[in-house]
């Protein structure tokens, strides 16, 4: 299965760790949605900034 997430708060004023793990998922502008696969890497970047993303199953 592959993951839909999207980017609902912004990233200003974030972490740097945060950010940079927002970019490698794609996400830039609140808005952007990007579909990711779902496995263990995956997973690990959505809960360091889950409180940033809505995930969806794509």
């Amino acid at each position: 299965m592959a993951k839909e997430i999207k980017l609902v708060k912004s990233l200003i004023g974030r972490k740097k760790d945060q950010i940079a793990t927002a970019n490698s998922l794609g996400l830039k502008k609140v808005g952007d949605v990007s579909v990711q696969p779902e496995n263990e890497a995956t997973l690990g970047k959505i809960q360091k900034i889950s409180h940033l993303v809505e995930v969806t199953e794509a």
